[in-house]
């Protein structure tokens, strides 16, 4: 029995027991057990090329075969992937970094994506910007495209300023929006051009045959004349003392009207947008002078415009 323990002890000494692996009759290598195999192909991979492999499959299961071998023979498992790169299917995964829901980054680890992502919500706790990470996977490595820590919080943090200030902006807009004066749900949105106002709404005089229907603005003939809200172009032609007038309808019951203008710049149908330069002012039809009549109708009923626009 000590005899064969010596022998035993020396066999050791000289030989080492592993496992040959081989595919489709093929000798691929060495490993020390049959589960090494695909750890040894995932370190190999990982290392080639700085990305995290989530598993190995094989096209056809390796064979193993227990052997002593040398000490001294070469069983490094570098060739492995070499050898196997046709025989094996790897799947990677990697993890994105959304802001809004919108991926901007995609980092190797699921620690870099939460150490990223802490960072910056410590820096940005306004509680307006979304941050999340998803877990991906995918067997093309071009699509795991992913970044240095460093440069992609660099990208993220970048991203959520832009995001914040564009927050801040649409603020500033809705503000602005909500400040806008507001008939039947309409925003007036536009003031039609600046001028004097030279005939206020409901008075008399001498050259009209009833009240006033309307506002008169004075402006040098040729001044742009811009619509007050969103509408389509319901008529634009010449129409006795209202001279060329061009009539807008904004929905909701909801018209303007723009009369005595020399040019008119539209046509029925047309639809235009707040601020559209739609006539120039003028003298035409029933007029003293170089002027905008302007008028809002709501339900086909005159309206004051200074209780919108122009106010006093």
């Amino acid at each position: 029995m000590i005899a064969l323990g010596i022998i035993i002890a020396i066999i050791l000494i000289k030989y080492k027991p592993m496992y040959k692996v081989s595919i489709s009759g093929e000798e691929i290598g060495y490993v020390d057990n049959k589960q090494a195999l695909e750890e040894a192909l995932k370190q190999e991979i990982t290392e080639n090329t700085n990305k995290t492999v989530e598993g190995i499959t094989l096209k056809e299961q390796p064979e193993y075969e227990l052997k002593l071998i040398s000490r001294t023979e070469n069983t490094e498992e570098e060739t492995f992937v070499e050898e196997l790169k046709d025989e094996i299917t790897v799947t990677y995964k990697y993890y994105e970094i959304a802001v809004q829901e919108t991926v901007v980054e995609k980092v190797n680890t699921s620690e870099e994506a939460e150490e990223l992502v802490n960072e910056i919500k410590k820096e940005n706790d306004s509680g307006e910007i979304n941050l999340s990470v998803v877990e991906k996977y995918t067997q093309n490595v071009e699509e795991v495209d992913t970044s240095d820590l460093e440069v992609a919080k660099v990208n993220v943090e970048e991203t959520v300023q832009s995001t914040i200030e564009e927050i801040e902006q649409q603020k500033e807009e809705e503000k602005k929006w909500n400040a806008l004066p507001s008939i039947n749900g309409i925003k007036l949105a536009v003031t039609p051009i600046q001028g004097k106002i030279t005939s206020r709404y409901g008075v008399s005089s001498s050259i009209r045959k009833s009240t006033h229907t309307g506002l008169d603005i004075s402006a040098v003939t040729g001044t742009d004349i811009k619509v007050v809200a969103d509408g389509t172009v319901i008529s634009a032609e010449y129409s006795g003392s209202y001279g060329y007038l061009v009539k807008v309808d904004h929905g909701n019951g909801v018209e303007t009207w723009y009369a005595h203008t020399s040019k008119m710049y539209v046509k029925k149908g047309d639809t235009v947008k707040a601020g559209d330069v739609i006539a120039a002012v003028g003298s035409t039809g029933n007029s003293t002078g170089p002027h905008l009549h302007l008028e809002i109708r709501v339900n086909g009923e005159t309206v004051n415009p200074q209780e919108y626009l122009y106010k006093k």
